[in-house]
């Protein structure tokens, strides 16, 4: 998810492999293993979670102009607006036309009337970013129910069975990765600190659970467990203040999101801390690569918003063609440092406009 998680070329695969082989001034990008030339204990550690494809096939042209609704988890995030600009080139290429809104937060009271809405309007597919895993289950059964067919993107749902196909990054992944960072800027190890949305989306709890359980394997490391910002910066700012007033000796922040990078990098700012502890953030959107060539993050794990839209559509207009894509996609992603950030890193920034 973007800023929800968030927040990605084709490349795929294990994000912490690729950061502990590179230098951190090197662009990581995620690549199958057939692409890598990697070794075959590389090849099998970097393959992607069991059942899951890396790429969606769909044929030149659709044979109907179908109508697609694609509903993001909030409006006017950079992550989301990115994943549009993969929806409607996808859609222009294969003649189909597609239909883009979403809440004003992230939020499933928000979004919930907006499925409802558009289940009674009867497009043939609804492409979706699920703002609660359990809230959001009963309006896409109904619209499953409908005759509609339902493709997941980016976040999910308890039980996802009703969709045609589900598009995600390796969250638990990235969320390793992001730890990884941290360990490689500040290898003598200390206290750690996560900040989230809240609990029950699916994108950023597996990122948490990443981080968690590489956190807690590494001795050198005191995790003090995560706090959720409700996906306001003002409050993530709040958390970091507050959290670093307690535990003056943080030396490493990961933030979930956009929004909670965005935060605690204020945080952090406003604490006098901002050049001492580090910080690593999912997404990569204008104001997290602005702290990134401010020195306030130290490196951002940017997915691939656009890619998860192209096969969002692609997914969709399979099944409607009678065809079955993949059950699981997982898309890949890079990471984007101080060094690479105008260069090799460039291309996998958010868009604010397509």
């Amino acid at each position: 998810m973007s800023r929800i998680a968030s927040r990605h070329t084709t490349t795929r695969a294990a994000l912490a492999l690729a950061l502990l082989a590179l230098p951190l001034s090197a662009c990581s990008t995620t690549k199958p293993a057939a692409e890598t030339g990697s070794t075959a204990a590389e090849n099998s550690a970097s393959a992607p979670a069991q059942d899951s494809a890396t790429s969606v096939a769909a044929p030149a042209k659709a044979s109907k102009e179908y109508n697609l609704s694609f509903i993001q988890g909030v409006a006017g995030d950079e992550f989301y607006i990115s994943m549009q600009c993969g929806v409607q080139a996808e859609a222009a290429k294969l003649g189909v036309k597609v239909n883009t809104q979403g809440p004003q937060k992230f939020d499933p009271t928000l979004q919930k009337p907006i499925v409802d809405s558009v289940t009674a309007s009867k497009p043939d597919a609804i492409l979706i970013a699920p703002t609660d895993v359990t809230a959001m289950q009963s309006p896409l059964v109904q619209a499953a129910a409908a005759g509609i067919k339902v493709v997941l993107v980016d976040t999910t749902l308890k039980d996802p069975s009703l969709a045609a196909s589900a598009i995600a990054s390796d969250n638990v992944g990235g969320g390793k990765a992001a730890f990884d960072a941290i360990k490689q800027l500040d290898p003598n190890g200390g206290k750690l600190l996560v900040i989230s949305t809240d609990p029950g989306v699916s994108t950023v709890d597996a990122r948490v659970k990443g981080f968690e359980d590489a956190a807690k394997t590494d001795s050198k490391f005191s995790y003090l467990g995560v706090q959720y910002s409700h996906n306001d910066p003002a409050t993530a700012s709040q958390l970091v203040s507050a959290a670093l007033q307690k535990d003056p000796d943080i030396v490493g922040i990961f933030a979930t999101n956009l929004f909670a990078a965005e935060g605690s990098a204020t945080g952090l700012k406003q604490a006098g801390k901002a050049n001492t502890v580090k910080l690593v953030t999912f997404d990569a959107g204008p104001n997290q690569v602005k702290a990134l060539k401010e020195g306030t993050v130290q490196a951002l794990v940017a997915q691939q918003p656009a890619e998860i839209g192209q096969f969002g559509v692609d997914a969709a207009v399979t099944s409607l063609e009678g065809g079955t894509p993949p059950k699981n996609v997982q898309t890949g992603f890079t990471v984007i440092n101080k060094d690479n950030v105008d260069t090799s890193g460039k291309d996998a920034i958010y868009k604010s406009s397509c």
